[in-house]
C-alpha cells in the first residue's frame, strides 16, 4: 500500500522559514509528479508547487521567489522550502503524488494527510 508521510509543519512568525517534507513509500515503480497543495479556511485548495520527473518545476504566483520545491528520487521524497513566510500562507498543506505501482500500470494519484502551517504576524 502506498503511503505519503508528511512532516515539517508548525507555527512560525512572519518572515521565518519552514521546510516541509513528504516521503512516499510502498510498491512504487516510478513517480511522474510530486506536488504541494494548500487550503486555507473558506477557500479552495490550490496548487502551490509541483515537480515532474525531469525536475521541471511550477509555482503559484503568490509563492514565486519565496518557496522552492525539490525532490530526492532515491528516497521518493519531495520537499518544500518556505522562506519569508507571510500570514496569508497560513493553510493546511497537502502532499500529492502521481505515480505508478506494481499492480497498476497507469498513473495513480495519492494524497498525504495534510500538515498545518500557521504564520503569525
Amino acid at each position: 500500500q502506498v503511503q505519503l508521510v508528511e512532516s515539517g509543519g508548525g507555527l512560525v512568525q512572519a518572515g521565518e522559514s519552514l521546510r516541509l517534507s513528504c516521503a512516499a513509500s510502498g510498491s512504487i515503480v516510478s513517480i511522474n509528479v510530486m506536488a504541494w497543495y494548500r487550503q486555507a479556511p473558506g477557500k479552495q485548495r490550490e496548487l502551490v508547487a509541483s515537480s515532474t520527473s525531469d525536475d521541471s518545476t511550477n509555482y503559484a504566483d503568490s509563492v514565486k521567489g519565496r518557496f522552492t520545491i525539490s525532490r530526492d528520487n532515491a528516497k521518493n521524497t519531495v520537499y518544500l522550502q518556505m522562506n519569508s513566510l507571510k500570514p496569508e500562507d497560513t493553510a493546511v498543506y497537502y502532499c500529492n503524488a502521481g505515480l505508478r505501482v506494481r499492480w497498476n500500470t497507469r498513473i495513480n494519484v495519492y494524497w498525504g494527510q495534510g500538515t498545518q502551517v500557521t504564520v503569525s504576524s
